[in-house]
């Protein structure tokens, strides 16, 4: 797992094929109860670093970035009905899209998981 920290929003990739693409359990407990999801159709072209959706909770509306260039080829449609999941479970029932990468070279802005824990502990 990696974390794109460059936007400043705490979001989480897994490399492979494709990435998959969620917020951190850090960034879900900071935006507190998550009431509501909008997110991209299948098919929609992302940019790195431009909103491709938001995440409303009850303390404020944040925007959603992408962490590269790509293709959406997957989204979490069980979020319209469970938004909570993105709280209670955001590296697994709470995932937001699945992006098929432009440039699948282009990874050196994202931070590994266990360096991101690390920077984390150091107070950010």
């Amino acid at each position: 797992m990696f974390i794109n920290i460059n936007v400043g929003t705490f979001k989480f990739v897994l490399i492979a094929e494709l990435l998959v693409e969620g917020i951190t359990q850090h960034a879900a407990e900071q935006l507190g109860d998550v009431v509501f999801v909008e997110l991209p159709s299948l098919g929609d072209t992302v940019t790195q670093g431009a909103s491709f959706g938001t995440v409303e909770s009850v303390k404020a509306v944040s925007d959603l970035g992408a962490p590269m260039d790509g293709e959406v080829i997957g989204v979490n449609t069980n979020l319209e009905n469970a938004p909570e999941n993105v709280n209670t479970d955001p590296y697994n029932d709470g995932w937001l899209i699945q992006i098929k990468c432009l440039d699948a070279d282009n990874t050196k802005h994202l931070m590994p998981a266990d360096d991101y824990e690390q920077w984390l502990e150091k107070g950010e």
